[in-house]
């Protein structure tokens, strides 16, 4: 195993690639007495489109997360959420954009846990009658989110934000779109992103690495396969979908939800710059230490629950503000303002070293949860990229960089509004 030693952080790493594809990263925490392992692949509510053995399949939105839920079945009719917990280990399991990932956490135990994780994920088992079954479970989850005006809000963005690109997809599906998955597609979805050489294990706790490696050997399929063609749509524009968008819910106050499109960065180390990069802007531009958050909350435009950042995904990326707001148009031209307003005027070097600081103070602070560690080391890997090298990028961002980035990002024909209005305001 190579082990790495990041002296500014204080963390310890080994890392191994077994001859399957597997990457495995471990983290020694020898003073602590608990565990935390994530086994995660690099498949999500995006990859509805793939290619298997050279033809296309289209495959229902939702599958992924459908998936993740029916993998903890077992063949002897039992349950591995049941199994890890009746050892006194705390599981579960997500779905995002672009990963799902498998996790448990626990203080005895940890190597009963670790090889129930492996094989349990590894190996799918289904049958129609339990696929069906789970159709009215998800069905209701479904529902359930819908109903909620911030997932609601952050649903129509994405729409608004890209024309093409299958982050518009909704990582749970539709009712109807969850009606179309049989078990053949999930065995199908499974044979090819569960494989070693698309997926991550990521270990945190008083363990021995080698020994981590040598369970996954024992466990996990040996043969490496090829890498999964995915379709993620056409090349989209820099320019927005739509500008605008709204729906009347149950909510008291109006709801923002406010997107600005940018452009993606290839993975690998500018990804990483880029997103650190983002997140500085984003507080330079209307954080809570900003000028322009100050001039908000005074005049009542916003409350303590604003926020804004920067997020992305394979083949995009955004920032994103929400909050209650009385106006929010009002706050999108602000920022907008705000924003060429910087470009135009510059940074107070002040504000941006203050900044700057007090992000890599809290991006540290982070590290102090294994699970923090665990699924930030698993998509910098996914991303191909070292998380881990966050201190030289700090370092090597000067205020030219946000006011460039600012200057290029933060535009009206970038930029989309989605407002949840209280039911009473749209009769």
């Amino acid at each position: 195993m190579v082990k790495h030693n990041y002296q500014q952080i204080g963390e310890t790493l080994y890392e191994e690639h077994l001859d399957n594809g597997l990457g495995i990263f471990v983290f020694p925490k020898p003073e602590f007495g608990k565990y935390y392992a994530f086994f995660a692949t690099r498949y999500g509510g995006m990859d509805t489109r793939f290619q298997v053995d050279g033809q296309w399949l289209d495959t229902p939105m939702g599958i992924a997360h459908y998936l993740e839920h029916k993998m903890f079945d077992t063949p002897d009719g039992g349950n591995a959420l049941q199994t890890l917990s009746a050892t006194g280990a705390s599981p579960n399991a997500f779905t995002s954009t672009a990963i799902t990932g498998y996790h448990f956490e626990c203080t005895d135990g940890f190597w009963e846990n670790l090889r129930t994780l492996l094989e349990f994920v590894s190996v799918p088992y289904f049958t129609k009658e339990s696929v069906e079954k789970e159709q009215g479970i998800i069905g209701q989850e479904i529902r359930m989110i819908e109903d909620q005006p911030g997932w609601q809000a952050y649903h129509l963005l994405l729409e608004a934000l890209y024309h093409h690109h299958p982050v518009r997809n909704s990582v749970a599906g539709t009712v109807e779109s969850i009606a179309q998955i049989t078990a053949e597609t999930l065995y199908q979805c499974h044979g090819a992103f569960y494989t070693p050489a698309n997926m991550v294990l990521c270990v945190a706790g008083d363990v021995d690495p080698e020994r981590v490696c040598a369970l996954a050997r024992e466990i996990l399929p040996q043969q490496a396969k090829p890498p999964i063609p995915r379709d993620c749509g056409a090349a989209e524009p820099e320019t927005v979908f739509r500008r605008e968008d709204s729906r009347a819910m149950a909510v008291s106050a109006p709801l923002l939800q406010l997107g600005i499109k940018g452009t993606p960065a290839p993975d690998g180390p500018s990804q990483l710059r880029q997103r650190f990069l983002g997140e500085l802007a984003c507080e330079a531009l209307a954080g809570s230490s900003s000028p322009l958050y100050r001039q908000l909350y005074d005049q009542g435009l916003i409350n303590s629950g604003f926020y804004l950042g920067y997020m992305d995904y394979p083949g995009c990326a955004f920032l994103l503000a929400g909050g209650e707001s009385k106006d929010p148009a009002a706050v999108r031209d602000a920022i907008l303002a705000e924003g060429a307003r910087i470009a135009r005027e510059g940074l107070d070097d002040g504000l941006f070293q203050r900044l700057k600081k007090a992000l890599y103070g809290m991006y540290v602070q982070s590290l102090n949860s294994f699970a923090n560690l665990c699924v930030e080391q698993a998509k910098g890997y996914f991303a191909n990229q070292d998380p881990w090298t966050f201190p030289a990028v700090y370092e090597a961002m000067e205020k030219q960089d946000v006011e460039r980035f600012l200057s290029n990002w933060v535009q009206p024909e970038r930029t989309s509004l989605v407002v949840i209005r209280p039911q009473e305001e749209a009769q």
